[in-house]
């Protein structure tokens, strides 16, 4: 938390300005810091914002005086967590969940800092996150004065939209044409709304909450709606050119549009669990162990989504003799023009006329070596005698039918591989804009919030423990109802899937490898989870793991489950052996 004492002008600095370099208030400026506050939540009510994530402060107290008030009135709702980097992706995760813009505020100085990752993933990922960060006001900056900083700019380029209101103005202007900049056709993505306000911060007499009402709602700024809705009747219609033994490959936020696309297209569906496309007859099991056999073959790709998670699809998109396009109906910001080897294409008729229909048999070769792919690697884990992270993943796709948040590393490229497309849950999500493990279980506590809908997390135990500040919530906080299923191998388990793990079984290495990239740890998670409140259970065999998966998700609770992570390399090694032998 960064909300400590501030210095109330700038004759506190170690080093009082000068006369020359003093910047006087301005003296058109005619708003109170608090009705600069009200018509700055009225603007962001009006473009749809309906939740608010607050991080404690003094310099942010009209904002939060403000939202107060607009909560009580039951315009918005507002959630407290006393971590910048925690209530970052606290709102971002409202945002997902709820496919609407969400906000965060912060005070001014490190604490705008400390926002820069949920931001970055924001960016990457497309996600309406807005960001109010506080500020002093002109006359203040440049003096030394406490907690202040160069704050306009702080985020660089990943901000879709920005704007910098300077104390007393009417910041409702600005904030309408931020939220209509984004609505215009570019990229989705956040909004940084740097607002300085000078004192007094807290209410005075006669600053009734009346006053609100004098701020008449402006008009909606809707951030650009799902294109994926929209042209669905004429893919249906539209005509195929040629046939090809081509393949759809679904990353990360595909949507249900590629399931559709493959199904119409009679194309294998090649679909990472959070594209939530991974369904259908079409959706192909365990692909990357089949890209070995039949990838080969593969004359042109279609791609929707970002994809980011194995190796083979890399591969397979890299290769100069495969002709590639990807759907991309609207700019997006994860790609620079130019720079992707795939044909942009922004219709379906277009898209469907560069797949045609895959040639005859095409299809069903790759549902059947999926077939006996699943039923292979299915065979294996049954004779396994100890719990692995590929199991436990099975199981809680297999479990789950509200929202399910996969963490990055290993749990959702375990998720990858074994997840069945007969089922799916209600969503998958997963931060695969920037893939990073910080933030996985306060995004998740946002998703869970924004529409109420009980949700699961599969995560590893360094996920975990890089966000465990995320499970403190205050006196009166709304409780998601949230999961969270920790994969404990006590240290790093992906590098021994990768050349690291390798490299860790010769002797000279195996000293450093561990330490570096095991980074062992003996953190007592029951304790922890005790410290914060929050319910823990150890599951250690399948069969209650089976049992505490089919209990309802209701209030916060986790499960552990611990696995070994020196036998993680030989696992993959033995799944990759038994699917190459079924398949010669």
């Amino acid at each position: 938390m960064t909300g400590s004492s501030e210095s109330p002008s700038p004759s506190s600095a170690p080093f009082p300005a000068s006369s020359a370099g003093f910047v006087e208030p301005e003296a058109g400026s005619s708003l109170s810091s608090l009705q600069a506050a009200r018509s700055a939540v009225s603007a962001l009510t009006a473009a749809g914002v309906t939740d608010v994530v607050v991080a404690p402060g003094s310099r942010s107290a009209p904002l939060a005086y403000a939202l107060g008030e607009a909560e009580a009135q039951g315009r918005v709702s507002v959630h407290i967590r006393i971590d910048e980097r925690v209530a970052g992706f606290t709102a971002l995760g409202l945002a997902r969940g709820g496919h609407r813009p969400a906000a965060v505020v912060t005070t001014s100085g490190t604490a705008v800092g400390e926002l820069m990752p949920a931001v970055m993933e924001a960016h990457h990922a497309g996600v309406p996150l807005v960001v109010l960060s506080a500020d002093r006001p002109a006359e203040l900056h440049g003096t030394g004065a406490n907690q202040t900083t160069v704050q306009p700019g702080i985020f660089a380029d990943f901000p879709a939209a920005t704007a910098d209101i300077r104390a007393g103005e009417d910041p409702a202007g600005a904030i309408n044409a931020a939220f209509n900049e984004v609505s215009a056709g570019g990229p989705a993505g956040p909004i940084h709304i740097n607002l300085q306000f000078r004192d007094p911060l807290i209410p005075q007499d006669g600053d009734t909450a009346e006053l609100a009402a004098a701020y008449a709602e402006l008009p909606d700024a809707e951030l650009p709606s799902d294109p994926v809705a929209t042209g669905r009747e004429a893919a249906v219609l539209a005509n195929h050119d040629g046939t090809y033994r081509a393949v759809v490959i679904a990353g990360d936020g595909a949507g249900e549009i590629a399931a559709l696309f493959a199904r119409r297209a009679r194309l294998p569906l090649l679909a990472e669990p959070s594209s939530n496309a991974r369904f259908g007859p079409n959706a192909i099991g365990a692909y990357r162990l089949l890209l070995e056999e039949l990838g080969p073959e593969v004359e042109r790709v279609v791609v929707f989504g970002r994809p980011t998670l194995s190796r083979p699809v890399a591969a397979l998109l890299a290769r100069r003799d495969v002709e590639k396009a990807i759907y991309v109906p609207r700019p997006v910001n994860w790609f620079t023009a130019g720079r992707r080897p795939e044909t942009l294409i922004t219709d379906l008729a277009g898209l469907f006329g560069f797949a045609g229909e895959g040639t005859p048999g095409w299809l069903e070769r790759w549902q059947a070596a999926s077939a006996a792919a699943m039923a292979a690697v299915s065979s294996l884990l049954e004779g396994e005698a100890e719990l692995n992270g590929l199991q436990v993943a099975d199981l809680v796709w297999d479990h789950t039918d509200g929202n399910l948040v996969l963490g990055s590393s290993n749990p959702i490229r375990d998720m990858d591989l074994v997840a069945a497309p007969d089922w799916h849950p209600l969503d998958v999500y997963a931060n695969r804009g920037l893939a990073g493990i910080d933030g996985t279980i306060a995004t998740a506590s946002g998703i869970a919030l924004a529409n109420g809908i009980p949700t699961r997390v599969l995560l590893g135990d360094l996920t975990f423990l890089h966000d465990a500040g995320a499970l403190l919530l205050g006196p009166g906080e709304p409780e998601p109802d949230l999961q969270l299923v920790v994969l404990n191998d006590g240290g790093g388990g992906i590098f021994s899937t990768l050349e690291h793990g390798a490299l860790g079984e010769r002797e000279e290495y195996a000293a450093v490898v561990e330490r570096f990239f095991g980074t062992p740890h003996t953190v007592d998670l029951a304790a922890l989870a005790a410290a914060y409140g929050v319910p823990h259970t150890l599951v250690r065999t399948a069969d209650e793991l089976d049992e505490a998966l089919d209990a309802p998700v209701t209030g916060r609770s986790i499960l552990e489950v611990p696995v070994r992570r020196d036998a993680l390399r030989k696992l993959h090694a033995a799944v990759s052996s038994a699917v190459r032998n079924v398949l010669r």
